[in-house]
């Protein structure tokens, strides 16, 4: 097992990639603590990776709140005896155009999108520090690489602020043992995404602009961060992993 005797703290665990990745770990021996605002949805992944024999436990997180943080951070210790490994998930899109974006939209997006993973990060490092290191992955987006037309200028913003803070997370706290890297995937089969899927016209454009041919999969993403979280990674921090079939390579 890929993963055996690490925990990990995933935000937006109860639903799309978060809770691929949450049962992924845990197939791959890992105690997975999941954090997420749908609770009802994260009680059914917390139950099934029990029921599969997994070890994991479901906790509310609002991913901009410093408190539940803490909380979510003294679960992993607290049930589990460790922390070793941040998956920050959670995110929220959003579109229109620079002119037409209320202020309000901009800070809701940059909250949960740069603050969480920035909140998350801050209250799991020292965590990790007592357990003689760790892994940080930030869910970032191709988006967070390159810009687009049809998305929110507040989306690829908090994208790329989350491939930054990655870095100097990487730099600052390398000589302790905790690794930060980002993930960037592109456009995903995920409930974030079904509204835009299901319009024609957008599916078509957005397709068209992958030289794989068609949206990833959670999976897809998963191993890539399982692979991350793991040993295997160990000389590898401050990288991007783009996972986005070839979109930012044209």
């Amino acid at each position: 097992m890929r993963l055996a005797g690490k925990v990990a703290l995933i935000s937006g665990g109860a639903r799309g990639m978060g809770a691929v990745e949450a049962q992924l770990f845990a197939r791959e021996g890992a105690k997975v603590v999941l954090g997420d605002l749908l609770e009802a949805e994260g009680r059914q992944i917390e139950a099934a990776i029990q029921a599969a024999g997994g070890e994991a436990v479901f906790v509310p997180l609002d991913v901009t709140d410093e408190t539940a943080w803490q909380h979510a951070v003294h679960t992993a210790v607290q049930r589990f005896g460790k922390l070793d490994v941040l998956v920050n998930n959670a995110g929220v899109s959003s579109h229109g155009k620079v002119e037409d974006t209320p202020v309000e939209e901009w800070d809701r997006v940059m909250d949960i999108n740069a603050k969480g993973v920035f909140l998350g990060s801050k209250t799991a490092i020292p965590a990790m520090r007592n357990a003689g290191g760790g892994s940080i992955i930030n869910i970032s987006s191709q988006l967070g690489l390159v810009g687009v037309d049809n998305s929110s200028p507040q989306y690829q913003a908090s994208k790329g602020a989350v491939r930054l803070l990655t870095k100097a997370t990487a730099i600052q706290y390398a000589p302790e043992g905790i690794r930060a890297n980002s993930v960037h995937p592109g456009p995903i089969e995920t409930p974030m995404t079904e509204r835009r899927r299901a319009d024609p016209d957008v599916y078509k454009l957005t397709v068209a602009r992958i030289p794989l041919g068609r949206y990833g999969r959670p999976e897809d993403v998963a191993y890539g961060v399982l692979y991350l979280a793991s040993d295997e990674s160990s000389y590898v921090t401050g990288s991007e992993l783009v996972i986005d079939g070839g979109w930012t390579a044209q």
